[in-house]
């Protein structure tokens, strides 16, 4: 079955850095649904459409097309004092972005009374190299496409 709108995709992925140093990989089979649902990076699906299990392809994605650039107004800091209590540097707290919507922040840094965080990918502003092997192509189910995402192994469980 060739990978089309409405496919659910199992693969294996490497991610690097622009000079080849690994930052990622899958260690088991991931799935995604295919077809603009958000579940990828869309040079990935690009890259994919219409290919069948057993291809693979290596990419080298800018950092617009990858995570997109750092943007520094999601760079910010708040009081330790309204800080959630157990989270750590490294850890992940939800306050509103410039835009008003809840964002995920990385807690950065935690210094006196102040604590650094920032809301951009982790890997914004990098160029990256995606390491791709399809392992199978399905058709996704109605409730799959309903929901927007991949059910059951390797993929969402509700």
């Amino acid at each position: 079955m060739k990978i089309e709108k409405d496919t659910a995709v199992t693969l294996f992925f490497k991610v690097a850095d622009a000079h080849g140093r690994l930052i990622e990989e899958s260690g088991e089979p991931t799935v995604y649904l295919h077809g603009g649902y958000d579940n990828t990076l869309p040079k990935i699906e690009e890259a994919l459409e219409g290919k069948e299990a057993g291809y693979q392809v290596t990419l080298s994605l800018s950092a617009e097309d990858a995570f997109g650039a750092r943007d520094e107004s999601l760079v910010t800091t708040m009081p330790k004092a309204e800080f959630p209590p157990g989270v750590k540097v490294g850890g992940y707290v939800e306050r509103p972005g410039p835009d008003g919507q809840p964002r995920h922040y990385n807690v950065v840094k935690i210094k006196g009374p102040v604590v650094m965080l920032d809301g951009n990918h982790p890997l914004a502003g990098q160029a990256l190299r995606f390491g791709l092997k399809v392992v199978s192509v399905r058709a996704a189910s109605a409730e799959e496409i309903a929901h927007r995402h991949v059910h059951g192994e390797h993929g969402h469980h509700h």
